[in-house]
């Protein structure tokens, strides 16, 4: 492949794929709770990425056992399972109540290691000191919500945080051995086309191991939906699909090598979003899945005769 693929890693991590089983720990989230804000990022509707697999209804062993028997029928290749904490932010709580959630997930005889979803200021030295220590057991990874690398852009969306807090986040893991990994939104308002492809380069002096892209979507129930249907947020950039292609490519040029890039676009069913139109679809009107994606910038990648890190 033309770029440091995510699946590329876990065949080297693991020996062959390694599956995600999204779990909602009933964590919740400073910008939804009045610590940091009410309402949360402009963006977010967790709902819309969440499995139906993935219940707070159920245990954290009742989810991986449903994850496991929904993918075994998909994915019949698999080596091993890795429960994934997804859902809003999955270090906001006490130390106790991570062990309890944890523990329980890392004590699943198909469970082979964690990711944890989170944001930035959820995470202090007695927790990743925690966290580092699961490394014994299983594969372990901290996964943060970096959304943009500008302060002006994260003030914008209601993050809660500058980037500041995120960087300090992201060497504090890292300098505990913790494998590191960091989700980024392309599109989000205010944002040009050469701000986007210029946060490849400060990414680049974060001492990450693996980078989420997603294009912004624009989500049924969220503030930023309301917003566009007041007619109050006018900066807002939802890409075609060509162009996406070739945003994503200029961006994974100048990407490092090294950094594992875990996906390249984000999925979300058509019945979540606001401008369902707007999907990117085929001639035919079905939906492009994922691997076109891939694909398409693995083409993208072949015409230009590059790859990821060719213009650092």
């Amino acid at each position: 492949m033309h770029y440091n693929s995510y699946a590329e890693f876990f065949k080297r991590e693991f020996g062959g794929r390694a599956q995600k089983l999204s779990i909602d720990g009933g964590f919740g989230c400073p910008n939804r709770d009045g610590t940091k804000g009410n309402g949360g990022c402009v963006f977010c509707n967790n709902e819309a990425f969440n499995p139906s697999y993935c219940r707070k209804c159920g245990s954290i062993t009742e989810q991986i056992d449903e994850g496991i028997a929904f993918h075994r029928k998909r994915y019949r290749k698999s080596v091993c399972y890795l429960a994934y904490f997804q859902a809003y932010s999955n270090t906001y709580g006490s130390l106790a109540e991570l062990r309890e959630k944890y523990e329980e997930a890392l004590g699943h005889e198909e469970i082979a290691g964690i990711i944890i979803g989170t944001r930035p200021d959820c995470v202090d030295g007695e927790k990743l000191d925690y966290i580092a220590s699961l490394k014994e057991r299983g594969f372990v990874a901290v996964e943060y919500g970096i959304e943009s690398c500008y302060d002006r852009t994260l003030d914008r969306i209601n993050r809660g945080h500058d980037f500041a807090c995120t960087k300090r986040a992201i060497e504090a893991t890292a300098t505990r051995g913790i494998h590191c990994g960091g989700h980024l939104i392309l599109g989000l308002p205010g944002e040009t086309r050469e701000e986007m492809v210029e946060e490849a380069k400060i990414v680049n002096g974060l001492p990450l191991n693996t980078l989420k892209l997603h294009q912004l979507q624009i989500l049924k129930g969220t503030v930023l939906a309301e917003k566009m249907e007041r007619g109050e947020e006018e900066r807002v950039r939802q890409f075609g699909l060509e162009e996406y292609i070739g945003l994503v490519c200029d961006f994974v040029e100048r990407l490092r090598e090294d950094v594992v890039v875990e996906r390249l676009a984000g999925e979300v069913p058509p019945r979540y979003q606001a401008c369902p139109e707007r999907s990117w679809r085929r001639d035919d009107g079905r939906l492009i899945r994922y691997e076109e994606i891939v694909a398409m910038v693995e083409k993208e990648f072949e015409r230009r005769g590059s790859r990821q890190g060719c213009r650092l």
